[in-house]
């Protein structure tokens, strides 16, 4: 008898890519001041782009919905996510624009990130005419709430399609409120300030909750994760580490949510805090290289993602 084969999980991330020119350096310089960075990495970037990476890396199977383009540039981006184990499906694939650059500077001292990036703003996608059969193909959708428009019409086919949506909540965006009824799990982060609310952790999953989202957390850079379900609540540590780069730390753990949840059917508040603690070990460990790949290289996979 042959023994069983594991099927990977398979992943939708929908959102940005980016192409990321990433500089160490000892502080951001001053108006008029030139100085030389002591490191320096070109790579696809994006919230979903990176949590995709970070989703094949710990040994799943994820499509990437986005806007890249053939523009020159647009090679470099392909071409790194494809190493790195990525589909991905361009819904600008015959625009000759340049695609979203990030500009990233480091500072060495504390692994702070300045960043200077034209996101999503020259991109307006439709959904494609195979949307379905894309949802339909995936264990769970991950969605960053960048191409809104995009973004609400795959969570709605995915509620449809009986998938479960997990959204990584950077910032409110315009349509966020339209997209929030078809999303399973947010995870925010602490600049994500519904309208109405006193802006606390508390007040966010508080927010979400009336506004149908079951399973929610609020993370807080090196502080302890918030989160709520539908039986109860309470906090989560994030490990410590030195940290060398934070660039992405936030990525890198809604990538590793995504993987620990594909294969969740039902979920419990036992399940989505040991997920949550996972996520994070991999997000604190993203932290202790420069860069968003090279954590990467130092053995982090899907059997020592663990707690």
């Amino acid at each position: 008898m042959e023994p069983p084969t594991t099927r990977r999980p398979a992943g939708l991330f929908v959102g940005l890519c980016t192409l990321d020119v990433i500089q160490l350096v000892d502080h951001v310089p001053a108006p008029d001041e030139k100085l030389t960075a002591r490191e320096q990495t070109v790579a696809a970037g994006g919230p979903a782009a990176n949590a995709a990476v970070t989703f094949a890396h710990l040994g799943g199977a994820p499509r990437l919905l986005t806007a890249i383009g053939s523009h020159p540039l647009a090679l470099a981006v392909t071409a790194d996510l494809d190493r790195a184990g990525v589909t991905v499906s361009d819904l600008a694939s015959h625009s000759a624009d340049p695609p979203a650059v990030s500009s990233i500077m480091v500072t060495a001292s504390s692994g702070q990130r300045a960043v200077a990036s034209t996101n999503a703003t020259s991109h307006r996608l439709a959904p494609p005419d195979d949307l379905d059969a894309l949802v339909a193909a995936c264990d769970i959708v991950q969605l960053d709430g960048h191409h809104m428009e995009l973004a609400t019409a795959t969570a709605h086919a995915a509620r449809g399609a009986v998938r479960r949506t997990l959204l990584d909540a950077g910032s409110w965006k315009e349509g966020t409120q339209r997209l929030l009824p078809s999303i399973d799990v947010a995870v925010c982060s602490a600049d994500f300030h519904p309208p109405g609310t006193d802006h606390t952790p508390t007040d966010t999953l508080r927010f979400l909750r009336q506004h149908g989202v079951a399973w929610t957390a609020v993370t807080q850079g090196d502080g302890p994760i918030m989160w709520a379900g539908p039986d109860g609540g309470g906090t989560i540590e994030v490990p410590p580490v030195p940290v060398a780069d934070t660039l992405g730390a936030g990525d890198v753990l809604h990538g590793a949510l995504t993987h620990h949840l594909a294969g969740q059917r039902q979920l419990t508040s036992r399940e989505f805090v040991h997920a949550l603690r996972a996520a994070a070990l991999v997000a604190s460990r993203a932290c202790t290289s420069f860069g968003t790949r090279a954590w990467m290289r130092s053995g982090t996979t899907a059997a020592g993602a663990g707690p």
